[in-house]
């Protein structure tokens, strides 16, 4: 899977993400990462890409033409060079011309990390997954040229409602939580289907050694060997977890009538 992601922080997205899981499944070549600098394709001497917005208003706003020319130069990658090969830059200028025959097969999914977007969950993750490429649009200042936005973005996407000072951090999650659904990435593969917010559950509590820590013991189920009652064990876990924590996600979640019978004695339990 190929990510590509425009800010004006380069630096500060590759060393975010050349870590851990995703930064060894990148050297597996499972996954592509690349940050391309919007102030690259300034058109100006001082490289400034941003300027006062019309109307008035506080702050400043990054202009189209630099967002624009960075987006096609993303469309020439992804129709001409190889994962994760370096994108040299006397190579931009031919960016526009290869990114010319992306327009018959249509244009790459861009997402753009606004406060104004759909709210990012799983079933998104899940989603966006089975993209090939992914590019994603970080703001900055007081945001971005609306025309160019129109231009190019096909998503909006918010990590929450709160503001930020741009958008290299929801994109980093957001690759982040993509990244461990494509197969190879996790070193075991069933971690990702039995994460928290998977069929809108709550991950089970889980235990380590020492058996005994602090006098609190691990629960004897999962000492039992018994796979059957400990799968059980672990699924009502989630459940009752979800209702005490977030009882907002049970609205969806598919139960059992049993499994809805346990929460009605759970419920009972707590009043008393």
């Amino acid at each position: 899977m190929h990510f590509y992601i425009m800010t004006l922080f380069p630096e500060m997205v590759m060393q975010g993400l050349n870590t851990s899981i995703i930064g060894r499944a990148m050297e597996k070549g499972l996954l592509s990462i690349d940050a391309v600098n919007i102030r690259d394709y300034a058109f100006n001497k001082h490289n400034s890409v941003d300027d006062y917005p019309y109307g008035g208003g506080a702050g400043m706003l990054m202009q189209a033409e630099p967002v624009y020319q960075a987006y096609k130069a993303v469309e020439g990658m992804i129709a001409g060079a190889a994962p994760n090969e370096p994108w040299p830059k006397e190579a931009k200028e031919d960016a526009f011309c290869q990114a010319e025959s992306l327009k018959e097969a249509g244009k790459p999914r861009v997402i753009y990390l606004s406060p104004q977007g759909r709210t990012f969950n799983q079933k998104m993750a899940e989603e966006l997954a089975q993209e090939q490429e992914l590019v994603f649009l970080c703001g900055h200042y007081e945001g971005i040229d609306e025309r160019v936005v129109e231009e190019i973005v096909t998503d909006y996407v918010s990590i929450g409602d709160y503001i930020l000072t741009g958008g290299e951090l929801p994109a980093m999650i957001m690759v982040d939580a993509i990244s461990r659904l494509v197969p190879g990435v996790l070193h075991n593969d069933v971690s990702a289907e039995f994460e928290s917010f998977q069929d809108n559950l709550l991950e089970y509590p889980q235990y380590s050694r020492p058996e005994i820590w602090h006098d609190k013991r691990v629960p004897e189920i999962l000492l039992s060997g018994h796979h059957a009652n400990i799968e059980k064990w672990r699924r009502e876990q989630s459940i009752l977890r979800t209702a005490k924590l977030r009882p907002d996600l049970l609205k969806k979640a598919q139960l059992t009538e049993n499994e809805r019978k346990l929460l009605s004695r759970d419920d009972k339990c707590d009043k008393i």
